[in-house]
């Protein structure tokens, strides 16, 4: 037993000294480069969500649905919360929460109204319009200073987006698209609210506040027009409440380490996600727009994450 135990702490000593050691590179890292890692990582986690969501929709009301999400994400919140004890998650600007969950509420109304009529391709595409809405805001609101490279990434991501989503504006999902895109600005304000409160308050609290305000503001549409969920469908909504506040971590870490406006081209890459999910679950194939967008956006992500890395001091 005491060789075991000797082999035992070996082990615990060396998974600690490489913690130390990633933990010791991601500290070096440029602030930029570790705000767009973290904002690729809530893509990824967003376009998962994004798809259970669009499940759900097909099955429940979409408000019933906001309200559910939003609901479970509180529910899974609540062991941090109780672990950490109600005053660490106390808001320094209870009003810039509510505020901030109002608008986002209306975003999602448009948003969820739109997501059971397009598929996941399409509805991830038609969201990279909010980083044009974002840059613009955060160069008026934060005096982000906006170098040609963002802007010029952005205007390429843009030339993709439109690539996929022109096509997709005739027939009957045409109206369903201009409601996708008309919660594209909204959504902007929202990110940009949330990019205030980052400078007073940690990314935790925000992403709590935001499935309070969201659920309160959402509850009386959702009663409006309830069913009883299956078990299936509790299921899928716990799934969402986990997946969905680790996305909103991930993305509002990304908004405490850089400026927001530099984080915003690797949402392009949410497209790639979003074609094989899209793929894998609904059968939706991509069409040539899709494709052939998606290569020039992927295109002006790489592009402009090699620039960001290659200019720490200009950032600084």
């Amino acid at each position: 037993m005491g060789a075991e135990g000797e082999v035992q702490r070996a082990k615990r000593q060396r998974l600690m000294r490489h913690a130390s050691v990633m933990q010791w590179r991601a500290g070096r890292m440029d602030p930029t480069l570790r705000g767009m890692l973290w904002a690729a990582t809530a893509g990824i986690v967003f376009v998962m969500l994004n798809t259970v969501m669009r499940q759900l929709t097909l099955d429940l009301h979409p408000f019933q649905t906001q309200f559910l999400r939003y609901l479970f994400g509180c529910l899974v919140m609540l062991p941090f919360i109780a672990r950490a004890g109600l005053a660490s998650y106390r808001p320094r600007n209870l009003g810039g929460q509510f505020v901030r969950g109002a608008v986002h509420t209306v975003g999602l109304g448009l948003w969820f109204a739109a997501i059971p009529h397009i598929t996941i391709a399409d509805t991830t595409a038609i969201g990279f319009t909010v980083p044009i809405f974002i840059m613009l805001g955060a160069a008026w609101a934060f005096g982000e200073r906006m170098r040609w490279e963002r802007w010029l990434a952005a205007l390429i991501g843009l030339a993709g987006v439109l690539i996929v989503v022109a096509p997709k504006l005739a027939g009957s999902a045409g109206i369903y698209t201009l409601v996708m895109l008309a919660s594209s600005p909204v959504f902007a304000a929202s990110y940009l609210l949330s990019k205030g409160l980052t400078r007073y308050e940690r990314a935790t609290v925000i992403v709590v506040w935001q499935s309070i305000t969201v659920a309160i503001f959402s509850m009386p549409l959702a009663l409006s027009v309830w069913q009883m969920p299956s078990t299936t469908h509790w299921f899928g909504f716990v799934l969402c409440g986990i997946i969905g506040s680790l996305g909103h971590y991930c993305l509002t870490r990304s908004f405490s380490v850089a400026d927001i406006s530099a984080t915003q081209s690797v949402k392009f890459l949410d497209l790639v996600w979003a074609t094989f999910m899209g793929w894998l679950v609904f059968d939706d194939h991509p069409s040539r727009s899709t494709l052939i967008g998606g290569v020039v956006i992927c295109a002006s992500t790489l592009w402009i994450a090699r620039r960001e890395a290659r200019t720490p001091a200009r950032v600084a």
